[in-house]
Order: C-alpha cells, then structure tokens, then sequence
C-alpha cells in the first residue's frame, strides 16, 4: 500500500486526507499544533468555548456534497441550525438591518427600504444562481492546471453570464441604489479578500449563498466540523501526527522521498502539502531547487487581509447582538484603503462581531456571552500587544455606544489573536488570515498551481491554491489535490 503524508489538518488538510484514504492509501496527516482544525482549531476558558477561526457556514450543499461521497450525510456529524435572522449590520446613521431567514422576507424588506428594489433582487439572485452552478458546483472543482479546462461548451455558453470582467462593485449597483442595501450585497466578497471594485461579479454567486440559501451554524461550534471530519478520516484509517512539525522535504532527482519531522525521517510515496505554500517551498523544500515560485512572486501577490481578533467571555447577556454583527459605522472606503492601498492599521476600522452564545447554550456559562471581535487589517504590518490593547479600547467603546450596554466591566475572559500568532501557529505568509484575494488575475489557473512542476509526487491544497479562500474552497481543495494524486499513480 502506498504511503501518502498530508502536511497540515487545516479543512483542505482533512480533505485531502480524507479522499486519499478512501482512494486506498496509508494516510498521515502531519500537525505541527497540540489539535487539529489550523485555522479552525477551538480553545476553553473559564466555561468558554472558542472557535479560533472560521464562524461563517455557508454553501451548506458542499459540505453535503463532500460527505455524500464517504456514503455520509451532514447530521451524521452534527446538527445544523440556519439562523433567523442570518446576520445583520449596524450602520453609521445609527440605523440597522437584519436579514432575514426567509426569502419572500427578504424582499418585503429590500421593497421597504427601496421601491422596486424586490424584483431586482429576484433578478440579481437568479443570475447569482447561475454562477453558483457554474462556479462552485463545476469550476471550483476543476484542477485548474491549465486555462484549457475552462474551454467547454457550457463554459464558453455561458462566459456573458458569469459576469467575470465586470466588478462587484459596477454590478450591485445595476440593481440597487440604496447604500444600506448596496453596502449588504457587497459585503461577502470582503472575505475574498478585495475591494468590490477588483472582486469580478462572478462571486455574486456568495450573494446567492447568503441570501437564498441562508447562513447556518453547527450546534457546539465550527470545532464540530473538525471533529466530524477527523473522525471521518480515523474511520479510514488515517494516522494524525500532532505536535510534529514538518522540518524538511526530502527529495531526490524529482521525487519526494520522506519528511523530516520534529520526531525523525518518516519515508513517503507522496505528498499533499496544506500548510502555507510560501512556507512549504521556502523552509521545507529550501536548498532543493524544487520550489515552484519565487520570493519576487510572492512579493507581487495580493493577499487578503489578516486580522486582529479578541476572544471574549462576558458574564452578562449583551443587548441588540444577534449570532452574526457587522459594523460598518465608519468609512468603508478608508478602512479598505488602508488595507490594500497604503498597507497600515486603520484609523477608524469597521469590525464584526459573532455571538455564537446568542444561538448556542453550550459555548458559554449560564446566563453568559461568548465574543469574537475581528478587525481585518493589512498583512505584514507591525503587531504588538501596545496597538492590540488600543484597538481593543476603540472596539469595546464604540461595541457599547451602539448596543447601549455596559460591557467592559462584565468582561471574565480576555484573549488577542493577531498577525504574530497567525506566523507562529500556521507559519503564514505576512501573517496573512484568509490567503490570496480573489481577484480576476489571481483566479483558477492564475492561482499558484496545486502541483509541483519540479517534483512529481508533491500536491499542495488551500488557501493560497485553487479554488481558494474560505471553508467550502479549502474542502473542495482537498479533494482535488487527493484526485490529482490518484491520477499520477494510475
């Protein structure tokens, strides 16, 4: 039997894990952390239980997809709740907008806020539709090794359809005028990782997720998914090698031939790498020639942004918090500047707040909230614990002005989480958090390849590979760097 070493148990690691064991080969997966999850690892204070990631579930039929291939179904790991309402978000006239679960909801509301706003967004979900079956159900699943692949006959029907040369931003504004409503519909590319005016309208397909399909959550957590899908892979006889850091990959001519583990030589077959590629081919492959980029490569990318994070237990119930809160009561465009344009930390951020504890009891003690406060903010900034206590201030100060409730002194737990900890946890790139942007130059076969062009049995999976960031990509990835494996080996 052949020996296939995953490095990395992130959801593109356990994926490919996964696949590879049910493909018939002996798996170990390789995590340098004490659990697995990476960025969807989970942490317990005090009675708290923090998910350190990923807090959106959305796409639900790819996770449904994914475990209909082991003969699984999704309540066979865990129970998923959708949410009603899915999210909302507080703006800067001190208005709010919550949407709703229900889709005949949602167009009473946008009809309420702008007239003739309802049939607009009936025709902007419909199209939305279109590129989800397209994008997620088909072309997402595509290697992308070649622009080749996109050459077929219901690619090309529908290239005009797909909107893929025309921004996000162009688009929403097609069909709305209304800022709130326009400030809605443009706000699931931000985890793409740009601006809406260099994200293509293809991704209004996460309107389509977001709005038509519902946003959900996993009873217990996001820990719940990895849970699941380690348990689906130790039913498959997967190893996990925790606390084992990857020191080296060892070559020859141009094959892998083992790993240099914190713990010793381990020999392999192959390898699907789902760590950081800028670390894998910069640390694990260094001295070998066999990286397939450049540092000037890397340079030139442009990454979605990081993150400054607080975990943080409350001993009482907050006022006006839903699960899911966005606040954009400051200058989007400002914010989004100093991001992108003039990488520094913001001068007056927009942020997000999930109150998992609003929708499950078991997160948190009785009677009691459980917090995740996210700025996102520029990779490769300066990180130290003087700026994370400023901006956790601002936060908390302008979190009780718009909830009208004291929350500061109700405050048990503290935790910061910021680019430092993003380079020392996953070893990535700039302290980055969601992986390269989507933008149209860096989409499908313009990503960095899911294959070695130098070693012929290492695969890489994730975020900085096809089909890209976010959870339903980082499992699809798995799965495909698992088929590009079985393929080599036919």
């Amino acid at each position: 039997m052949k020996m296939v070493s995953v490095i990395g148990s992130g959801f593109s690691g356990l994926s490919a894990a996964c696949y590879a064991a049910k493909f018939g080969y002996a798996v170990t997966v390789f995590e340098k952390n004490e659990t697995v999850g990476g960025r969807a690892r989970h942490f317990c204070e005090q009675g708290f239980t923090f998910d350190m990631g990923p807090s959106w579930y959305w796409m639900p039929d790819v996770f449904e997809r994914m475990y209909n291939d082991f003969g699984k179904t999704t309540s066979d790991f865990y129970e998923l709740k959708k949410l009603d309402p899915g999210f909302q978000i507080f703006f800067g006239d001190g208005s709010e907008l919550a949407l709703p679960a229900e889709l005949d909801d949602v167009y009473a509301l946008f009809e309420s806020i702008e007239k003739g706003s309802s049939d607009n967004l009936r025709n902007f979900l419909r199209e939305g539709e279109y590129k989800y079956k397209v994008g997620m159900l088909d072309l997402a699943y595509k290697p992308s090794l070649s622009w080749m692949e996109f050459l077929t006959l219901s690619v090309i029907k529908g290239a005009s359809k797909t909107h893929l040369l025309t921004s996000m931003k162009d688009y929403v504004r097609t069909f709305f005028k209304d800022e709130r409503l326009i400030k809605l519909m443009e706000f699931p590319v931000l985890f793409l990782g740009a601006m809406p005016d260099k994200i293509p309208a293809l991704y209004s397909l996460m309107n389509y997720s977001a709005i038509s399909q519902g946003t959900f959550y996993p009873q217990g957590g996001m820990l719940k998914i990895v849970e699941g899908l380690q348990s689906l892979a130790e039913s498959l006889n997967v190893k996990f090698e925790c606390t084992n850091a990857v020191e080296r990959i060892l070559t020859e001519d141009n094959q892998v031939t083992g790993l240099k583990t914190h713990r010793g030589i381990y020999k392999t077959d192959a390898v699907i790498a789902s760590a950081d590629y800028h670390h894998v081919e910069k640390a694990l492959l260094r001295d070998t020639g066999k990286a397939n980029y450049s540092e000037a490569y890397w340079n030139k990318k442009t990454f979605a942004p990081s993150c400054l994070i607080f975990y943080l237990g409350v001993n009482k119930k907050i006022k006006k918090l839903l699960h899911h809160n966005l606040f954009f009561d400051s200058d989007f465009e400002a914010h989004s500047r100093e991001i992108y344009d003039t990488p520094e930390w913001p001068s007056d951020p927009l942020f997000y707040v999930c109150c998992p504890s609003k929708t499950d009891d078991s997160v948190a003690p009785q009677g009691m909230e459980n917090l995740f406060l996210l700025v996102p903010i520029a990779p490769g900034i300066k990180d130290s614990e003087e700026i994370r206590e400023k901006y956790f201030k601002l936060l908390i100060t302008r979190l009780e002005k718009i909830t009208d409730d004291q929350i500061l002194s109700n405050i048990v737990y503290k935790r910061s989480y910021c680019l430092s900890d993003f380079m020392m946890d996953y070893n990535s790139y700039k302290g980055n958090a969601y992986g390269l942007a989507n933008t149209l130059r860096q989409t499908a076969f313009m990503k960095p390849s899911l294959k070695s062009k130098k070693l012929s049995n290492l695969f890489y999976a994730g975020q900085l590979t096809v089909p890209g960031p976010g959870v339903p990509p980082a499992l699809i990835s798995g799965k495909i760097a698992a088929e590009q494996l079985k393929k080599h080996w036919r």
